[in-house]
């Protein structure tokens, strides 16, 4: 797995895939089990089962919290953006204000 990851960071996926015989599929099963604990203690080679319902559920909500957690993160970037908005737009503000006032004397 870890040589698929290193193409694809080189855009070079689907000819690592070809190159070892490989599907698409076998890899996102194999992420299915990996998320659900199913592969935990497990030794390379070894017979995997299917995942009980709690390794099901422990996958969902690792994926469920994931992405909570891309939404949050995205929201305190916008939130912070709002803010320096503010801020600047309150600058410009007072500076107009001053000028007007300077502006009168």
């Amino acid at each position: 797995m870890a040589g698929y990851e290193q193409a694809l960071t080189e855009g070079q996926g689907g000819a690592y895939l070809r190159r070892h015989g490989l599907h698409s599929s076998l890899l996102s099963e194999w992420r299915r089990l990996r998320d659900a604990g199913v592969l935990e203690g497990k030794n390379p080679g070894e017979r995997i089962g299917r995942p009980s319902r709690e390794q099901a559920e422990i996958a969902r909500l690792r994926k469920e919290l994931a992405e909570t957690q891309r939404k949050l993160a995205t929201t305190q970037t916008a939130l912070d953006i709002m803010g320096k908005a503010r801020a600047l737009l309150e600058q410009i503000s007072e500076s107009a204000d001053t000028e007007q006032r300077h502006d009168k004397h």
